[in-house]
């Protein structure tokens, strides 16, 4: 396992995308920042994280034959990989909030931002960045609805472990991506989706808020929701919201 640690960076991504301009370095490379000034989420959203509290890494993963269509099952894989390691550590009930944010009860614990590489018609390498609140206590008054493990657990969490743990599951999962696991990747994913089929006020782009609930993932990544007169939307990221989340 090849980790690089750093003090502080810009963005763990934007290092391990540098890093790749030329030769690829070994699979599975990680890049962990102490401190991460420039932290984005899904659609340029900021992610805040205290230096040496947290973990904000980025993993390198290379792939031999992987088509663009089924890029979302890795963004499944992910979540689920991080998701599963997690469980370990706090009783609390965890989801995966769609596309692939990590939440224990209502409130956030992880992010991830999934930059792909793409070749003619497949992935050639992804980078996976993931923003991991772990003994951070105090957050702030402008951000809703966050947590951390220490906070859920009660105890200061060893950071290295946990990292190790977390790209050992991440191996498990994209294996199973590699080896076109689909049917069970999206079987778990649909089991740990936050409110799954639970009717829910939504709110789109436009700022209409209407009551559906989620009854299914399209195959390219899209939220499939039933709405009051039973009839269907799908949405992309950033066109859907909870109304009251």
């Amino acid at each position: 396992m090849h980790i690089i640690k750093l003090s502080a960076i810009d963005s763990t991504n934007s290092y391990l995308k540098n890093l790749c301009v030329g030769e690829l370095p070994e699979n599975f490379t990680v890049i962990a920042a102490e401190h991460q000034l420039l932290g984005r989420g899904q659609m340029g959203a900021t992610w805040e994280s205290v230096s040496g509290k947290n973990l904000t890494f980025s993993v390198l993963v290379r792939f031999s034959d992987l088509h663009i269509t089924d890029q979302f099952y890795l963004s499944m894989a992910v979540a689920l990989a991080i998701l599963k390691v997690l469980k370990g550590y706090v009783k609390n009930k965890l989801f995966v909030k769609w596309p692939n944010d990590i939440l224990a009860d209502k409130s956030k614990l992880a992010g991830i931002l999934i930059e792909n590489v793409l070749g003619r018609h497949a992935i050639k390498y992804a980078v996976i960045g993931v923003g991991l609140n772990v003994n951070q206590e105090n957050f702030s008054n402008e951000i809703k609805n966050v947590t951390s493990l220490k906070k859920l657990a009660g105890e200061h969490i060893q950071r290295d472990e946990l990292l190790i743990d977390l790209i050992n599951s991440l191996k498990k999962y994209v294996k199973l991506v590699e080896n076109q696991g689909f049917f069970d990747l999206k079987k778990e994913y649909i089991a740990n989706l936050f409110k799954y089929e639970v009717p829910s006020m939504f709110e789109d782009y436009l700022g209409n808020q209407f009551l559906g609930k989620i009854i299914d993932i399209s195959a390219d990544g899209r939220l499939v929701v039933e709405l009051e007169n039973e009839k269907t939307r799908k949405f992309n990221l950033k066109e859907i919201k909870f109304a009251s989340f």
